[in-house]
């Protein structure tokens, strides 16, 4: 077994404020605003389990790669999951051609907030959507009460509910307790939390809706997907921050593998640009302050880059056994070989110096899926724009993939933001559609590139690229890793 070992740096320093505070933490984060606490940090005595101490060492940590046997994919098509629809809500709007067609031709966008008055904020800019219309999936009552998240939810998985052509008619004719829904979010109902704590505080409890906790809790998009469907299978929901529909997809997968579930609705959903939701990343210093030019703030792997660009939306697929699929003839748009998560057991918002948590899982992953190293050619990269983050990223990528000549690397952040707990789902699907029609979009505002980065970013400009294997990465607050692969269905 290989050692591998590193001293990681303390990104993330909470201390009391000095002056003014009532004992809040102020967060300074080197990984995505440079902070000049370094020094304080390791000098600090660090207690056990206690947050308010600055990251550990990096452990010297064993890796099993040398372990790994020869890669195997299955064959099984009771447990071969393929992909038979998609549906999304995005800044680009809802409709699948055009949000690909919009990042093929690398529009951004990010734009200045105009959802709420921002003016007073030191970030006045994200992704952030704009005549959505629930028109068709949400009736008008409910559509006024729920939150933004459980909206993008609903209008995304009954557009990939329809994409997969199931719908009302066919659903009412098929075991639906065989059909789960699995769609996470990180944030939850942010709007509808923050309404309710603003009613307390200024009128009473007495005043606060009854629909306050039911809109506020992680698991109620998928709840309420179901109810509105009658899918009776698995229901749950995953919460793992920015890694939320990576982790889902995994679980979604397992669920069919082990025969629980014939078909899963799974993805991701977020809708946080407001004033709790950008006031709260602002306070952790992690956004882009370019608000003189919001489309140029997010640029991955550039130089000139100073944080991540706040997105929203939703990003659901169909995952379907193969035998199921090929049972009801399904338009089958790409198959889902394996996936992975692990822990960087490191720090809360700090990545490992020595990527270990990120190139193990990419090699878990590819074990999972039965695929070697050698056969991947396309990544979706994380690529947050933040200054740790990106680079440990591509660390941890060039350390599995020896040769990196024939891979695209690329972000689609740098168009649509962050969108947390959906950023997965929605780029999950760009992966697919990369896969479907041969062409790998940009990661704009490519202008001054880290040395580091010698994988090819497909800065700028689209390219033709005919995708054998992908992988889709997307990592969280708390040490949270996924890697999800995919690639064309072949029977």
């Amino acid at each position: 077994m290989a050692g591998i070992a590193g001293t990681c740096s303390s990104g993330v320093l909470l201390r009391a404020r000095e002056s003014g505070g009532n004992g809040a933490s102020l967060v300074q984060y080197s990984g995505l605003r440079p902070g000049n606490s370094m020094q304080t940090a390791q000098t600090r005595q660090r207690s056990s389990w206690f947050i308010s101490t600055p990251a550990p060492k990096c452990r010297t940590i064993k890796s099993m790669a040398s372990t790994v046997s020869a890669p195997k994919r299955e064959t099984d098509p009771k447990k071969r999951v393929v992909i038979t629809g998609m549906g999304l809500v995005s800044v680009f709007g809802s409709d699948i051609d055009i949000f690909y067609n919009k990042l093929l031709e690398g529009e951004s966008g990010i734009n200045l907030i105009d959802r709420f008055d921002a003016s007073n904020f030191s970030v006045r800019f994200a992704g952030q959507i704009r005549e959505f219309s629930s028109k068709g999936y949400i009736d008008g009552k409910n559509d006024r009460r729920l939150d933004d998240s459980w909206r993008y939810c609903l209008v995304s998985g009954k557009r990939a509910l329809e994409d997969a052509n199931l719908g009302p008619e066919v659903l009412e004719k098929m075991d639906r307790t065989k059909i789960g829904v699995l769609v996470g979010s990180g944030m939850g109902g942010l709007t509808a939390f923050s309404a309710g704590v603003e009613a307390l505080i200024e009128k009473g409890y007495k005043k606060i809706t009854p629909f306050f906790i039911p809109y506020s809790i992680t698991n109620m998009g998928s709840a309420l997907l179901a109810i509105d469907t009658g899918l009776m299978g698995p229901n749950y929901s995953i919460s793992t921050a920015c890694a939320t529909a990576n982790y889902c997809f995994f679980s979604a997968a397992n669920h069919i593998r082990r025969g629980e579930a014939d078909i899963m609705v799974v993805g991701g959903t977020e809708a946080a640009v407001m004033p709790t939701g950008v006031g709260g990343f602002i306070a952790c210093r992690a956004l882009s302050q370019r608000n003189d030019a919001p489309h140029k703030a997010s640029r991955p792997w550039d130089k000139d880059r100073d944080g991540f660009v706040m997105g929203e939306g939703a990003g659901v697929l169909i995952m379907e056994s193969l035998e199921s699929a090929m049972k009801r003839g399904a338009k089958i748009y790409a198959e889902y070989l394996g996936g992975a998560i692990t822990c960087d057991a490191h720090h809360m918002t700090d990545p490992r110096s020595d990527g270990l948590g990120v190139s193990s899982c990419i090699m878990k992953s590819l074990q999972d899926a039965g695929v070697s190293p050698e056969e991947v050619n396309y990544v979706n990269a994380h690529a947050t724009s933040t200054l740790a983050g990106d680079l440990a990223e591509v660390s941890a990528i060039k350390k599995v993939f020896k040769d990196t000549s024939e891979i695209k690397m690329n972000g689609t952040k740098s168009m649509i933001g962050h969108s947390l707990g959906a950023a997965g789902g929605l780029e999950a699907i760009a992966t697919i559609k990369a896969i479907r029609t041969g062409w790998v979009h940009p990661t704009i505002n490519q202008d001054n590139l880290e040395p580091a980065v010698t994988i090819d970013t497909v800065p700028n400009v689209k390219k033709k690229h005919e995708v054998n294997v992908a992988i889709s990465n997307s990592f969280g607050f708390g040490g949270h890793n996924s890697v999800v692969v995919f690639a064309p269905f072949t029977p």
